[in-house]
């Protein structure tokens, strides 16, 4: 993360105990057991998303858990794996809302490097292991990104879809930002209200009265994608 703007924003966390133990922890974890997204894709939405670009943020929980998908972007995976179930239903959704069909692949680096902070709330997880790493100190980290990412002048759409990301809503500054709010695109609650809830359109409507420009939702091929 020295290379990013997020640097001195964030630097002051880690001096602090529960960094080191957290970073502790996640090593003692890679010297026993597979962890995700590698080591050096931990920060890659912050990397990819600089601070000064930030016009939307989409929150989610966990990385993926499953063998060769998590690369650092919440919802989003490697060139190259199929599409997981919440992602399949956030493509149904998006072609829905705006008439874009769904990619054939579910690279979102096209998303975050138009502003779209694709932040989790626990940036690691033991392989096939869902939740190993919460609550571990990770969401005292993401939550000091969702309180600066508040803090910005100009208005940022912040995306909570589900009922952990809705808790987040107290982090954030409402008098200056927008929020967009639904159930978790998962299967287990997509078809009780984020089926409908059209987040695609209403983001850029919110983004285009605050004189910000809209997101080009529509992925472009996967090797465009990943170069």
């Amino acid at each position: 993360m020295t290379t990013t703007d997020w640097n001195p924003i964030l630097r002051g966390e880690f001096a602090k105990p529960y960094w080191r133990e957290l970073q502790e922890f996640v090593h003692g974890e890679r010297s026993t057991s597979e962890v995700y997204p590698p080591h050096d894709e931990v920060f890659a939405a912050l990397h990819l998303t600089p601070y000064a670009a930030v016009k939307v943020l989409i929150l989610g929980q966990d990385p993926y858990h499953g063998p060769g998908q998590a690369h650092g972007l919440c919802f989003s995976v490697r060139p190259g794996v199929p599409a997981p179930p919440s992602l399949v239903n956030i493509y149904a959704e998006l072609e829905t809302d705006l008439g874009i069909p769904p990619a054939d692949h579910g690279h979102l680096t096209h998303w975050a490097t138009q502003g779209v902070l694709l932040l989790n709330t626990t940036l690691t997880v033991r392989a096939r292991k869902a939740g190993s790493h919460q609550k571990r100190g990770w969401e005292t980290f993401t939550d000091e990104v969702i309180k600066a990412v508040s803090a910005k002048p100009e208005r940022v759409v912040f995306v909570l879809w589900g009922a952990a990301a809705g808790r987040k809503r107290e982090l954030i500054d409402t008098s200056r930002h927008a929020i967009v709010q639904s159930p978790h695109p998962s299967p287990l609650s997509a078809n009780r209200g984020f089926f409908g809830s059209r987040p695609f359109s209403r983001i850029n409507e919110l983004l285009a009265e605050a004189g910000r420009e809209p997101i080009d939702w529509a992925l472009p091929p996967i090797d465009a994608a990943a170069g």
